[in-house]
């Protein structure tokens, strides 16, 4: 990463807290949740029938019918985000096609759309096979690499919650290395029964909107949504004028192979990969001013980032606020990585520090800074970014205006 300096020069976003950067940062400023009774599907066998659904949603808003129909609804999403980002940028035609590439994460894909193929055929119905279309969760870069005439490197991380994450770290490198001109980078995901009913199995949903860091949690609450950034070398963006909105100093990551859904307990390998990338970034644990944590609301796992923060921190911990905008976003899977990295461009762009929300009580084991009273003013210029997934796949983004 040392290379040269990656910068951001486009945003795009489109989950329930918001369709598009305008709407997303109004919801982040003010603290609106877009956690709501779940419609997408039948969530009535659950125990949880809440998510972050993005509601009133017509694919043919925004796509022609042949688009609409061949697009899983995970693709829609991503190319909608991409699009968005790429024009907030400025960037088409500036580079070769071939000096333009994708990286993103992915989770269920076109899960969804195939659920619906299946339906009809155990009904009796004869659907089209193009609802499988999308079911591969590379499906999602091709396509917007397709729309986008993007020629570069394409790339799809699935490493179930930090996969976006990931992808911007990735991306970030092959933009720093020279390999690419531009990357946009960033994930999709999108709700479907078979990720509600396994989450809701795992016992890990909670009935009522996810309170994270709060007393008496019970676990996520699960979103949908897209969102992408655009990279490129500074060097390259402040010769064509480019607006920069911040830059990716650098990230880590690590598998810490503890066990398949649980984090390691202590702390230590969570704390170790945020050492890591402040390390690789050049940046000083002094000068970070708040971390967008992983921030699920399950009950080990905002102990132990709480724990991973002491660590780092040391006795600057409490002063550091842990931040989770999931009880806002809901938990977007493949995609929350990149949501995430979003709304943490835009909060350091905006001098804010964003509310945690759905506060219930002061946990004794969770016992740092949450924001949990409201959102704050902040001049500070440095963030971190947590992606923690199951099976120990741990990513921490440094982000800066």
């Amino acid at each position: 990463m040392n290379s040269a300096r990656v910068v951001i020069t486009g945003l795009g976003i489109f989950c329930g807290a918001g369709k598009g950067v305008a709407e997303f940062t109004d919801a982040l400023r003010n603290g609106r949740t877009a956690i709501a009774p779940l419609d997408l599907f039948d969530a009535s066998p659950f125990p949880a029938r809440i998510a972050s659904q993005i509601k009133g949603y017509d694919p043919h808003d925004y796509f022609n019918r042949r688009d609409a129909r061949r697009l899983s609804r995970t693709d829609q999403f991503g190319v909608i985000a991409a699009g968005e980002a790429l024009r907030d940028s400025g960037v088409a035609g500036l580079y070769s096609p071939y000096d333009m590439g994708v990286c993103m994460g992915g989770g269920a894909a076109g899960m969804f759309q195939g659920e619906q193929w299946l339906k009809a055929l155990l009904q009796g119905k004869r659907e089209h096979p193009s609802l499988l279309r999308g079911i591969l969760p590379d499906q999602t870069t091709t396509d917007i690499a397709r729309i986008y005439s993007l020629g570069g490197y394409q790339g799809t991380v699935t490493t179930a919650c930090s996969s976006s994450g990931t992808a911007i770290g990735w991306g970030a490198d092959l933009v720093s290395s020279g390999r690419q001109k531009m990357v946009l980078a960033g994930g999709a995901d999108a709700l479907s029964l078979l990720t509600f009913a396994g989450f809701n199995s795992l016992r890990v949903v909670d009935p009522e909107p996810c309170a994270p860091f709060s007393l008496g949690r019970q676990g996520i609450s699960l979103g949908e949504g897209a969102a992408f950034v655009v990279l490129e070398r500074e060097t390259d963006a402040r010769a064509r004028g480019a607006r920069i909105y911040g830059a990716v100093l650098g990230y880590a990551l690590a598998g810490e192979a503890h066990h398949m859904t649980a984090p390691e307990p202590s702390g230590t390998a969570a704390a170790r990969v945020m050492s890591e990338a402040l390390r690789i970034s050049s940046v000083d644990a002094s000068q970070v001013g708040w971390v967008n944590a992983h921030g699920t609301g399950t009950p080990l796992n905002d102990v132990v980032e709480s724990n991973a923060l002491k660590l780092v921190f040391g006795e600057r911990a409490a002063r550091v606020p842990l931040v989770s905008t999931k009880a806002m976003t809901g938990h977007c899977l493949g995609a929350a990585g990149a949501i995430e990295a979003v709304a943490t461009v835009i909060a350091l762009n905006h001098q804010i520090i964003p509310q945690t929300l759905n506060f219930r009580g002061r946990d004794p084991e969770c016992d740092l800074e949450y924001c949990h009273q409201g959102s704050r003013s902040s001049d500070c210029r440095i963030a971190i970014s947590n992606s923690f997934a199951f099976g120990g796949n741990v990513t921490s983004l440094v982000i800066s205006l």
